[in-house]
């Protein structure tokens, strides 16, 4: 099932979060906890869309403009057209731009993420 961008939440945004920024570090799509798992470094068990260890750097790496609108948050990858996201926090949205920057608007989920 395909999930809209801009819906995503919790464990299928990190695990999009890692799809659309290293594919090829996915181990298995989910842990028996049903949380995302990749197989190294910063993807290991991550939670890039709450975890400021992990997310923070990537707003620095995506070059990410974040734009606060009273309680809300939106994002954008710098110089990216279509790469536009919006949250609760700073995490959420910028992770939410970088899966619209790579993946487009909608994602397809693991069976076990949806």
């Amino acid at each position: 099932m395909k999930v809209k961008t801009s819906e995503l939440i919790g464990a299928g945004l990190d695990w999009a979060v890692a799809f659309a920024v290293c594919p090829e570090s996915l181990r298995d799509s989910v842990n028996a906890e049903g949380l995302p798992h990749w197989s190294e470094g910063w993807l290991r068990n991550g939670s890039p869309s709450t975890n400021w260890a992990q997310g923070g750097p990537l707003i620095d790496e995506f070059n990410i403009e974040i734009l606060w609108a009273g309680s809300y948050v939106m994002a954008k990858v710098a110089h990216e057209t279509d790469s536009a996201g919006s949250g609760d926090t700073p995490l959420i949205a910028a992770c939410r731009a970088i899966v619209a920057a790579n993946l487009g608007d909608e994602v397809e989920l693991p069976e076990s993420l949806r």
